[in-house]
C-alpha cells in the first residue's frame, strides 16, 4: 500500500496492491475484504445500532464531518481489467470483489485497488483522528477475510475488536504530516522525514499511531520490542522498563516468545479493555503500591494484543479461548508473584475494615464474584456464545473472568500442568496454521489422563449452574463418611475439604456420582469439612457447603451486623444497618437506620426494613420490604418476585396513611438477552389506612382496598423508545381500565419526537370525590406508588411536580379530573439540543356534562429523560400563560431522587 495522510480532512489516499493466495482447496469465484472503516459512514448502521443499544448517543448527534467511510473503490486485475465489486445487504462493512476468472486452488491473483478512507473521529471508540492531527488507526484498510468451511467469515464492525482477518504479509509506504510520527507494530525499514516505509509478515490486525513524537516510549529486550504510551505518571521511565521487562519475559516463559519483533500496547488499547475493578478508582484513593497497579494494566493490555496477533482464531466465534488464556494467565501471575494480594489492596490492612468479605478477599477471588454477579440475575450466558451475542458485562467482565475460572477449574482437577501446557501448545500450533476452537479442545482432551468431556458439556456449552451440598455427614476420631447432594443434577467434579482452623488436612476430589453414594475419607484431625473451599468450581451457592465435626455443634451460621454493603460471605448471615435520611413536606427530614440482608449478590431472600423518626411531628415513621426471588434458568419468564411492603408515613402535616401491599412481578425476555425488550405483568393488592386529616375534604377515602394488575411491553435505545402500559383496577367503590402507549424516536439529523397516548375509563365508579378519578396533569396516587415530595399539596412548589401519568397535562386547567373517561395525546419535538417545544390534546368525559376539549402547549427543557425536565406553558385552554403574573407558579418539572432508579440510568448499558 501506499498512503498519503490528510490531517486537514482526516483522508487517507490509498493505493493497493493485494495479491490473494487461495490456500483452501476450494475454487473461488469471489473474494472478501474487510471493510471495517465503513461501519462509520451511516448513522443506521450495525455499528450505530450497536452504539444505540448501548445508550450512546455521541455517534447519532455527530456531524458528518466526524463519521468515516470507505469511498471511490475501483478494482483492476492483473490483466487490466475493471472488476466490479459489492456490499453485501446484511454485511455492509464488507466489499466483496467479483472476479473474471475462478481462482483454482493454491493459485494466485494480483489486484490493484485505489480507495480513500475518510477517518471518523476517536470520540466514538477511540479509534480515528483525534486533536492536532493525531490519529490511532487499526483495521481500517481493505483487508482479507478469514476463509474457512468453504466460506469466507462475514462479519460487521460492532465495536468488539474481532475482526475475521486473514493472516497476510504487509508492505506499506506511508506519508504523514510534518509536524507528527508514526509508530507500529510493523517493522520501520526506512525512515524519511516525514515518509516511511514498513513491512511485516503473518499479521492478523495493523496499528498504526500517529502522533507527537514523543507521545509513545521504546523498551525492547531480548523477546520483543514493545511501544507504548500507557500512562502512570507515579513511576519513572526505569520503573517501567523493568515492569515491561519482568512481564514480557513471563509471558514468553509461559506462553512462548511473541511471533513478531514489535508489539504496541497503548492507552487506548487498556482504556477500551480495563481492568474492572482498579479502573473505576480515582487516582488519589487507588490502595495499590504503583508499580502493582501498573503491571496489572500493562499484564491485562499486553496479554489481550499478544493473544489477538498471535492465535489464528475467529475471533468473535472463539473469544471464549482468548479471554480465557488471558484471564488464566493474569491469575497464575498474581499467584506467583503477588499471592498475599487482596481485591482492595492496603485497605485490607485496617484492623476496622478485616471483618469486611470485600476488604479481605484474595485478589484472585474477585473473578468469581463479578460472574455469580451474572448468574445471580439470571443473566450469565454459555461461554462458547458468540461475542456479538454477549449482553455488554458479560462480554466486558463476567464471561471473560469465567473462561479463565473454568481453565483454572480444569487445571486443578487435571494437575501436573496439562492445562498450562496444552496452551503452550497450542499458542505453538497457532504460529503454523490457522486454527478454532476445535483444535484447542482436540489438544486438551489428548493430553488430559482423564475424561474431561463434562467441561465442554457443562461449563463451556452451556449455563447449567453448579450447587452441590452435604446430604448426611458421619465421623469418627479417624474416618468421615459423607454424601452429597447435587442440587442442580450438573454433574462435575467437586473438591471436597478437610479443615483445621485455616489449614488444609485433606482435599479429594469426587467426579462419579453414583445414586446414594456414601464416601469415606481419613479425618486427618479436620474439625470442618468444606465443599469447594477454595473456590475453584464456578459453584453458584457457597452458602451450604460446609458441615462442622464438633460434638453437636449447629451449622447456622452466625450473624454478623456490618456497616455497609459487603460481599457475600457463606460463613455469616449478614445484616447490614445503616443511617438513613430522607425528606418529604410532611415528615420533615426523616433520620433514621436501615437494616438488610442485601449483599452485592443477589439472594433468594431479602428484607429490608427502615424505621425512622420525623422531625415535624416528632414521632416514629418508617418502611419495610420482603422479597422473594425465583429465578427460571430454561424460560423466557426468567423472573418471577414475590414481595410484601408497607409504609407507615404522613401523606398530610396531621395524619399517617398505613400502606400494605402483597405484590408478584413476573418478568420476561427474549431468547436473544442483548434485545432491550422488556415485558412484565404485575399482580398487587393494595390495602391503604389513612388518619383523617382536616386538610383533606375527600369523603370516604380514609380506608380502601385496591386489587391492581398490570402489563409492560417495552424496548429502549437511544435512537427509538417505546413501550405498552396497560393497568386494571378493581376495588368495591370503582373499577377501571387504562392503557398508555409511548414511543420516542431520535433521528439521523438530530431531530427527535416524542409521542405519548393515554385512555382510561371506569368500569363502574359510586364515588363522589375526585380522589380515584382519572388526573388531568397532577394523579392523586391513591395507591402511594409515585416519589412525591407533597403529595397532598394544592399550591406552591410542591404541588408543582410532575409524574408521567394518566393525562400528563403541564398546565393547570379548570377541570382536571374526569369521573368517567379520559383520552389525551403528549407531543413534543426538540428545537435545539435539550430545548423542546410540547402540545397536549385530549377529551375528557365526566359524568352529568358534555366532552371536553383540552389542549396546553409550551416549552420543555429536557435535561435528562425522565429524571430532570422543566415545562414552561405558553397557550392553553386557559388562554396566554406565559404573560401571566403568576407564571412562576404554572411551570412545572420532573425530579427523581430515588437512588435505584438514578443507578439505572448509569448501569441500563451493561445488562
Amino acid at each position: 500500500m501506499v498512503v498519503e495522510v490528510n490531517s486537514e480532512t482526516n483522508v487517507l489516499n490509498v493505493i493497493q496492491e493485494l495479491t490473494f493466495y487461495n490456500q483452501s482447496n476450494d475454487t473461488l469465484s469471489f473474494i472478501v475484504l474487510n471493510d471495517w472503516n465503513h461501519a462509520y459512514s451511516s448513522k443506521t448502521s450495525p455499528l450505530a445500532k450497536s452504539f444505540s443499544d448501548e445508550f450512546d448517543r455521541s455517534f447519532h448527534l455527530a456531524p458528518n464531518k466526524d463519521l468515516g467511510k470507505t469511498d471511490n473503490i475501483t478494482v483492476i486485475d492483473q490483466n487490466q481489467s475493471m472488476l466490479t465489486w459489492e456490499r453485501d445487504e446484511k454485511y455492509p462493512d464488507v466489499v466483496q470483489i467479483r472476479l473474471r476468472e475462478k481462482l483454482l486452488p493454491n493459485q494466485k491473483a494480483t489486484f490493484k485497488l485505489t480507495y480513500f478512507v475518510k477517518v471518523p473521529n476517536a470520540k466514538f471508540t477511540q479509534y480515528g483522528f483525534g486533536a492536532n492531527g493525531k490519529m490511532h488507526l487499526k483495521n481500517c484498510f481493505l483487508i482479507p477475510a478469514r476463509y474457512e468451511n468453504k466460506a469466507f467469515v462475514k462479519y460487521n464492525n460492532l465495536n468488539l475488536d474481532d475482526a475475521a482477518n486473514a493472516l497476510s504479509d504487509y508492505n506499506l509506504e506511508i506519508r504523514i504530516p510534518n509536524n507528527l510520527t508514526l509508530n507500529s507494530d510493523l517493522t520501520i525499514t526506512q525512515n524519511k522525514g516525514n515518509q516511511y516505509q514498513l513491512s511485516g509478515k503473518n499479521r492478523l490486525n495493523l496499528n498504526l499511531l500517529i502522533d507527537n513524537p514523543k507521545e509513545h516510549t521504546v523498551f525492547k529486550n531480548s523477546q520483543v520490542e514493545v511501544i507504548s504510551n500507557l500512562r502512570d505518571d507515579r513511576l519513572n521511565d526505569i520503573q517501567r522498563a523493568i515492569v515491561i521487562d519482568k512481564i514480557v519475559n513471563y509471558v514468553s516463559e509461559n506462553l512462548g516468545q511473541y511471533p513478531h519483533e514489535k508489539i504496541t500496547v497503548t492507552q487506548v488499547d487498556y482504556d477500551r479493555n480495563p481492568f474492572y475493578g482498579l479502573n473505576q478508582l480515582p487516582n488519589f484513593i487507588v490502595p495499590f503500591p504503583d508499580e502493582f497497579m501498573f503491571e496489572i494494566k500493562f499484564m491485562k493490555t499486553y496479554l489481550n494484543n499478544y493473544l489477538h496477533n498471535t492465535l489464528q482464531l475467529d475471533p468473535r466465534k472463539d473469544s471464549w479461548i482468548i479471554n480465557g488464556i488471558q484471564v488464566y494467565t493474569m491469575m497464575k501471575f498474581i499467584d506467583d508473584f503477588h499471592p498475599e494480594a487482596k481485591m482492595m489492596g492496603n485497605v485490607a490492612k485496617l484492623r476496622i475494615l478485616r471483618a469486611y468479605n470485600l476488604v479481605s478477599l484474595d485478589f484472585n477471588g474477585q473473578y468469581s464474584y463479578f460472574y455469580m454477579l451474572m448468574a445471580r440475575k439470571n443473566l450469565d450466558q454459555p461461554l462458547g456464545a458468540p461475542k456479538n451475542t454477549l449482553i455488554k458485562f458479560n462480554e466486558k467482565i463476567a464471561s471473560k473472568y469465567r473462561a479463565g475460572l473454568s481453565l483454572k477449574y480444569l487445571d486443578s482437577y487435571l494437575e501436573n500442568k496439562v492445562v498450562q501446557n496444552s496452551i503452550r501448545q497450542f499458542i505453538d500450533l497457532n504460529k503454523t496454521k490457522q486454527t478454532n476452537r476445535n483444535d484447542f479442545e482436540l489438544l486438551l482432551t489428548k493430553n488430559s489422563p482423564k475424561d474431561i468431556t463434562w467441561f465442554f458439556d457443562k461449563i463451556i456449552y452451556s449455563r447449567d449452574i453448579i450447587d452441590f451440598k452435604f446430604d448426611k455427614v458421619t465421623r469418627t476420631k479417624d474416618s468421615i463418611s459423607f454424601s452429597l447432594k447435587n442440587k442442580t443434577e450438573t454433574n462435575v467434579p467437586i473438591p471436597i475439604y478437610g479443615v483445621k482452623g485455616k489449614n488444609v488436612v485433606f482435599k479429594k476430589w469426587i467426579d462419579v456420582f453414583p445414586k446414594d453414594s456414601i464416601f469415606t475419607v481419613p479425618r486427618n484431625e479436620a474439625e470442618k469439612i468444606v465443599i469447594n473451599y477454595k473456590n475453584e468450581v464456578p459453584e453458584f451457592n457457597l452458602r451450604n457447603n460446609w458441615q462442622s465435626l464438633r460434638g453437636f455443634r449447629l451449622n447456622s451460621r452466625p450473624i454478623k451486623f456490618i456497616f455497609f454493603k459487603d460481599l457475600e460471605d457463606p460463613n455469616y448471615n449478614q445484616i447490614v444497618y445503616i443511617p438513613t435520611l430522607e425528606y418529604n413536606l410532611y415528615d420533615g427530614l426523616l433520620p433514621g437506620i436501615r437494616f438488610h440482608n442485601k449483599t452485592i449478590l443477589d439472594k433468594p431472600f431479602n428484607f429490608d426494613v427502615n424505621p425512622t423518626i420525623s422531625t415535624q411531628t416528632k414521632s416514629f415513621s418508617g418502611k419495610a420490604n420482603f422479597m422473594v426471588n425465583q429465578y427460571n434458568r430454561e424460560s423466557n419468564l426468567y423472573s418471577i418476585r414475590y414481595q410484601l411492603n408497607g409504609h407507615y408515613l404522613h401523606y398530610a402535616p396531621d395524619a399517617y396513611y398505613t400502606k400494605v401491599n402483597p405484590m408478584v412481578f413476573l418478568r420476561f425476555r427474549p431468547d436473544d438477552l442483548k434485545d432491550n425488550k422488556k415485558e412484565m405483568v404485575s399482580f398487587k393488592y393494595i390495602m391503604i389506612d389513612r388518619e383523617k386529616s382536616i386538610y383533606i375534604t375527600d369523603e370516604n377515602t380514609e380506608n380502601y382496598k385496591v386489587f391492581n394488575a398490570k402489563y409492560y411491553n417495552g424496548k429502549t435505545e437511544i435512537t427509538k423508545h417505546y413501550n405498552i402500559l396497560g393497568d386494571f383496577q378493581l376495588s368495591k367503590s370503582f373499577g377501571k381500565v387504562a392503557a398508555e402507549v409511548q414511543y420516542r424516536k431520535l433521528f439521523d439529523n438530530s431531530r427527535q419526537l416524542n409521542f405519548r397516548f393515554f385512555a382510561g375509563t371506569f368500569l363502574y365508579n359510586k364515588n363522589i370525590s375526585t380522589f380515584f378519578d382519572f388526573a388531568l396533569d397532577r394523579p392523586t396516587d391513591y395507591l402511594f406508588e409515585y416519589d412525591y415530595l407533597g403529595r397532598s399539596e394544592t399550591t406552591g412548589l410542591f404541588s408543582q411536580q410532575l409524574l408521567p401519568s394518566d393525562g400528563f397535562f403541564k398546565s393547570m386547567l379548570e377541570t382536571r379530573t374526569a369521573n368517567q373517561w379520559m383520552t389525551t395525546l403528549n407531543a413534543s419535538t426538540n428545537i435545539w439540543n435539550w430545548i423542546e417545544v410540547y402540545g397536549d390534546v385530549g377529551m375528557i368525559k365526566n359524568k352529568n356534562s358534555a366532552e371536553k376539549l383540552v389542549y396546553d402547549s409550551g416549552v420543555r427543557l429536557n435535561l435528562v429523560t425522565d429524571y430532570f425536565e422543566l415545562y414552561f406553558p405558553v397557550y392553553s385552554n386557559n388562554g396566554w400563560e406565559i404573560g401571566e403574573k403568576n407564571y412562576g407558579e404554572r411551570i412545572r418539572f420532573i425530579v427523581t431522587f430515588n437512588p435505584d432508579t438514578l443507578i439505572g440510568l448509569f448501569t441500563r448499558k451493561w445488562f
